[in-house]
């Protein structure tokens, strides 16, 4: 592709080079250039020994970003990455970005195993292993260099993210010996913000034409829903001005959990107490379910009826995402399998729709009728042949009776013996 890159200050240090961050850290802050005063990019490292950048570097590190949904065709050239580093191949100009005091921000995407620490990593590792050990030789060689530190804007799917990489990188602090002087300076010099994000990113369109008029190999699609909850005490939005671009970012001092909490009831509430009574008819997608009136109306029940009176948020903001989860889940563009969803049914009703049902009994006093019928739909699902999930649970499942299962507390974490007479009545 033939584009003409603005040429910005590199503020933005990231982790991760692929869809998702492309599709959603990258795109909104292009939007952020775009709408305010900003003027950052982004420079890139490569956090594994084999990826993407090669692909990303020999386009400039510019590419096209589409956003397609019921609500049309969005096309966003995104030219916010300035360079790629590779860790693995030249060390050196990785520790060099600590040099510079520019530098404010670093996201990371490492995935859900990203955060983690290894004993094994040595202070002499060129690079080390794990994304939070060679975050901490990176704040090593900014320290010594008497600089600021920076804020840290993980995008990892796992609970506390930013509390968990500062713990990391503590122990790594320890491991090596690195002083009292040091931990004290990541402590007091750095920010590290806990987040939620949540857009469903399609990545490369394979086998589309999309009708760009020229070959972009970095091409990446998206939905249009985006969400970012940003949790810290910290001013973000004055060095980050998201509202500008009136970008769906969330920054908030203490009410991350409750943001969590509405997707994992709303959102994936709705695909667990769905799956399994869908399978069970013959629907093998989402939007097939969306498309039918029988099937709409049950999940319509579930999340309209009987999860969000349970929920604390405003109810304005509890409609307003409910409605942009079905439509989201309506998106022609993306085929969600209830096979794939269906993986470890019991173990995820149990995060995402028990403490709705039991919530519900609590406030109301009576049984949430549509969610109970989901809970004898998943035991009746458990039945066939459908099920993925570990042999000991799918055995259990199926060879006892309902009364039985929902007294088994390793499955449940509680005895649900009360539940027993109206799931009965449901198969």
């Amino acid at each position: 592709m033939d584009f003409k890159k603005t040429v910005r200050p590199e503020r933005v240090i990231q982790f991760g080079e692929g869809g998702f961050l492309r599709g959603f850290v990258d795109w909104m802050l292009q939007k952020v250039n775009e709408s305010s005063e900003f003027n950052g990019s982004v420079v890139v490292v490569q956090p594994i020994e084999q990826g993407m950048c090669d692909l990303l570097s020999a386009q400039n590190c510019v590419y096209t970003h589409v956003i397609r949904g019921v609500e049309g065709v969005d096309t966003t050239v995104v030219d916010v990455i300035s360079r790629c580093v590779k860790p693995y191949e030249d060390f050196n100009s990785y520790l060099a970005l600590a040099e510079n005091p520019d530098f404010r921000f670093v996201v990371s995407n490492t995935t859900e195993s990203g955060i983690v620490f290894s004993a094994e990593d040595k202070i002499t590792d060129a690079p080390p292993k794990t994304f939070p050990a060679k975050v901490t030789l990176l704040l090593k060689r900014r320290f010594e260099l008497g600089l600021g530190g920076f804020i840290f804007l993980p995008c990892e799917l796992i609970d506390r993210n930013g509390d968990n990489l500062k713990k990391c990188i503590l122990k790594y602090a320890d491991l090596w010996e690195l002083g009292d002087d040091f931990k004290n300076w990541i402590e007091r010099e750095n920010v590290f913000t806990n987040t939620l994000v949540d857009r469903i990113n399609t990545g490369y369109p394979r086998g589309e034409d999309l009708g760009l008029g020229y070959e972009d190999n970095m091409l990446n699609t998206s939905e249009f829903f985006h969400l970012w909850v940003i949790e810290t005490d910290y001013d973000l939005e004055s060095e980050i001005p998201f509202a500008s671009a009136g970008l769906n970012v969330i920054v908030t001092k203490d009410k991350l959990e409750m943001y969590r909490t509405r997707k994992v009831r709303i959102l994936n509430g709705a695909h667990t107490s769905l799956v399994p009574y869908a399978m069970l008819e013959g629907f093998d997608t989402v939007k097939s379910c969306i498309d039918d009136e029988r099937m709409c109306a049950h999940l319509r029940r579930c999340v309209f009826d009987e999860i969000i009176p349970t929920l604390d948020l405003p109810r304005d903001e509890l409609l307003a995402y409910a409605n942009s989860v079905v439509e989201r889940f309506g998106n022609p563009y993306i085929k969600h399998y209830l096979s794939a969803i269906s993986l470890n049914s019991v173990s995820k009703f149990k995060v995402r729709v028990l403490p709705s049902i039991l919530e519900y009994i609590k406030r109301y006093d009576k049984m949430p009728e549509t969610l109970i019928f989901a809970f004898a739909k998943l035991i009746e699902f458990y039945k066939t042949d459908m099920p993925q999930d570990a042999p000991e649970v799918i055995a259990f499942m199926r060879d006892h009776s309902a009364r039985e299962i929902l007294a088994n507390t390793e499955l449940w974490g509680q005895d649900l013996s009360f539940l027993a007479e109206e799931i009965e009545k449901c198969l």
